[in-house]
C-alpha cells in the first residue's frame, strides 16, 4: 500500500477578503475532487486573505500511480488563473 501526500502553498492575487479566498479555494477543491479520486482540504493559513495551504492525499497499491495522480493535481492547480503555486511537496510512504 502506498499513501501519497501533497502540500501546496498558494498565493491568491487580487483578493481582499476571506470570502473571496474561500470562493477561490472551494473552486479549486471542487475541480480536483471532481476529476481525481483524492482527498483535499485547506490545512493552514485559514485567516490569511491571499495565501492558502492545501493538503491532498491519495492511496493505492501502486506507488507510480499515486505519484502520477498527485503530479496531475499539481498541474491542474497550476493552470488555475485565480491562484499561483508558491511551493509544493509530494511525499510517498509505502508499506
Amino acid at each position: 500500500m502506498t499513501v501519497g501526500t501533497c502540500r501546496l502553498e498558494l498565493h491568491i492575487s487580487g483578493n481582499s477578503s476571506l470570502k473571496g479566498k474561500r470562493r477561490v479555494v472551494k473552486s479549486i477543491k471542487d475541480r480536483v475532487q471532481g476529476r481525481f479520486n483524492v482527498s483535499i482540504a485547506e490545512v493552514d493559513r485559514l485567516d490569511d486573505w491571499q495565501r492558502a495551504t492545501l493538503g491532498i492525499a491519495c492511496v493505492s497499491n501502486d506507488p507510480r500511480f499515486v505519484d502520477e495522480i498527485l503530479s496531475k493535481v499539481v498541474n491542474l492547480i497550476e493552470a488555475d488563473a485565480d491562484a499561483r503555486i508558491i511551493d509544493y511537496e509530494i511525499d510517498l510512504v509505502t508499506h
